[in-house]
């Protein structure tokens, strides 16, 4: 088997598999897991990074430990 055919193989077996990974969360029964987790972070939530209520949360604790001059 030369190179170049080994490479088309290798870039078919590919193409299917993504395009299998894309069908298959397309077509996911709901309640049912896939290998691909999504995110769960709701932005306004007060753990979450760019929300109001935990940036001032974190910065309240930050200036109480000293970490910055308020």
């Amino acid at each position: 088997m030369t190179l170049s055919k080994r490479f088309g193989i290798f870039l078919m077996a590919g193409i299917i598999g993504l395009c299998a990974l894309e069908l298959g969360e397309r077509l996911a029964i709901p309640g049912v897991h896939t290998l691909i987790s999504s995110a769960e972070a709701v932005v306004g939530r007060p753990l979450t990074p760019v929300s109001v209520a935990g940036v001032a949360r974190r910065t309240g604790r930050r200036c109480a430990a000293g970490v910055y001059s308020c």
